[in-house]
């Protein structure tokens, strides 16, 4: 069921910064006391030529309806025109193409919006919106002088494959491009010259495959060697898939790349097997890891069943959020209990952990116990006098915490309770479920991020992310979509 809001403000060209857009709030004050504080959004004008790409990439924008628009706010991407405003326009190239021919049709116009929040109450604002993702009339790219390129970083996530073939299938068999570079060994492979040639026939079966085909890393992110890259080899799109930590580097490298006045469109991917992304209704590969994840609990289950007194123990990914522990939970329908960062737990005493199990194993004569990777770290650093240390990518480095479980369980089970043998096991399904290829609704919804993200670049729109909205894919800023997001808890 198709749960997305298609909302319109006017517009009667094809640039995406027409004059009537209004800011929400002033970035500077104004200098005559009678004048408004609302200005339009010139793309030539003094106001914008002298504010920091940060703030234009945070921009809000709402949109003038009448005197009451009811409160509707568009969150805009940047474009090209913002600070290169003379840029020629040309007729999209699936115009021309008859397997394309129902696009003509479908067009997305410059007043489609796609809103954030589908329950509101009556006399409520109409609230935040984002531009509609797919192709536009006009493009600002001849095909024959695109030179794109395609960079993964960060852990792997099913699907990977898929949004790299996706990219370069649907830049040459749509638009006409030809020169696709594949930036080999994330970031650092910018500036250490690892490139190779895409074209659809060297990614034809990539999807199929787990893991990425370009190689991947953490860390390396050098904002100047990088965008010193980019303008050296002739680059003018930019795709980069990758988590949190790499769309900020995405965010930093459409920053530096404004500064220069370069030509370059920096299209984002976002990627989280943790399916922790704000905005988005979900991230690629979340549904592959959730199906794996279950065989898993399953094994858990066998497990435990196949012993007298049996306690499994299975950690899964959520180093913030609990999303692939609590779907798989739900979706098994064999586990006990889930423990999640966004509820805490504790051990020993009434209402405890420990109280739980052998409540439960007195009923059930055994317990399965899903953790993700991120709940109770407090109680592992407590135990081994850790500190909080980070990896390459920023992230906070986490402690086994399946494996501490296991061992409190084990002991507290000899201590407290030695009328019941427990056999407690372990286990950690986590390099298994991000290695494998996606699977079938994965494999769609790659395709659908991959082709928006290449509309949205060939439009000219930059600093930008693509994900589903409420079922409709959307253009996202990048610096909107850098918060995290966790399970809401009744």
């Amino acid at each position: 069921m198709d749960l997305s809001i298609a909302l319109t403000f006017p517009s009667i060209t094809t640039k995406p910064s027409p004059s009537h857009l209004l800011l929400s709030r002033p970035l500077f004050p104004s200098s005559s006391p009678g004048r408004s504080l609302l200005s339009t959004r010139n793309p030539s004008s003094s106001r914008h030529n002298h504010r920091t790409p940060r703030q234009r990439l945070r921009r809000r924008v709402s949109a003038a309806v009448d005197d009451d628009d009811g409160g509707f706010v568009l969150e805009d991407v940047p474009h090209l025109s913002d600070f290169l405003p003379n840029l020629p326009l040309y007729p999209n190239p699936l115009e021309k193409s008859q397997a394309y021919a129902i696009v003509k049709q479908t067009f997305v116009g410059q007043e489609d919006a796609v809103a954030q929040t589908v329950v509101v109450h009556k006399g409520s604002p109409r609230g935040v919106h984002f531009r509609r993702a797919g192709p536009r009339e006009k493009v600002y790219f001849k095909p024959d002088e695109v030179r794109a390129c395609v960079v993964t970083c960060g852990g792997l996530c099913p699907g990977i494959n898929t949004v790299i073939r996706e990219i370069v299938c649907g830049l040459n068999y749509m638009y006409g491009v030809d020169d696709i570079l594949g930036i080999v060994g994330g970031y650092r492979g910018f500036y250490s010259k690892n490139t190779v040639k895409l074209t659809p026939k060297v990614v034809n079966d990539i999807h199929k495959r787990g893991g990425t085909s370009l190689l991947t890393s953490r860390g390396g992110h050098d904002t100047i060697k990088i965008v010193d890259s980019i303008q050296d080899r002739g680059i003018n799109q930019v795709y980069i898939i990758g988590g949190d930590g790499t769309q900020k580097g995405a965010a930093l490298i459409h920053e530096e790349v404004e500064k220069r006045g370069m030509k370059v469109a920096v299209a984002g991917i976002p990627k989280t097997i943790d399916n922790d992304i704000a905005v988005i209704d979900k991230s690629f590969g979340f549904d592959t890891a959730v199906e794996e994840a279950q065989r898993a609990i399953n094994a858990a289950h066998v497990e435990v069943e196949c012993v007298e007194n049996g306690v499994g123990v299975v950690k899964l990914m959520g180093r913030y959020s609990g999303f692939i522990a609590m779907h798989a939970t739900l979706a098994s329908r064999d586990v006990d209990c889930c423990l999640i960062p966004e509820s805490p737990f504790y051990l020993e005493g009434q209402g405890g952990l420990f109280q739980f199990i052998e409540s439960r194993m007195k009923e059930n004569g055994h317990v399965v116990i899903v953790i993700a990777e991120g709940a109770g770290q407090e109680f592992v650093a407590q135990s081994i006098h850790d500190v909080n240390q980070k990896d390459a990518s920023g992230n906070r480095l986490l402690l086994d915490v399946g494996l501490w479980l296991s061992h409190k369980i084990k002991v507290w089970s000899t201590s407290f309770i030695s009328f019941i043998a427990i056999a407690c096991d372990d286990i950690d399904p986590t390099y298994m479920i991000r290695a494998i290829p996606s699977n079938a609704s994965d494999n769609i919804y790659c395709t659908l991020l991959a082709q928006s993200a290449v509309h949205g670049a060939m439009a000219g729109y930059t600093g930008f992310t693509v994900g589903p909205v409420n079922g409709k894919h959307a253009y996202i800023p990048i610096a909107v979509s850098d918060p995290s997001r966790a399970l809401s808890l009744p």
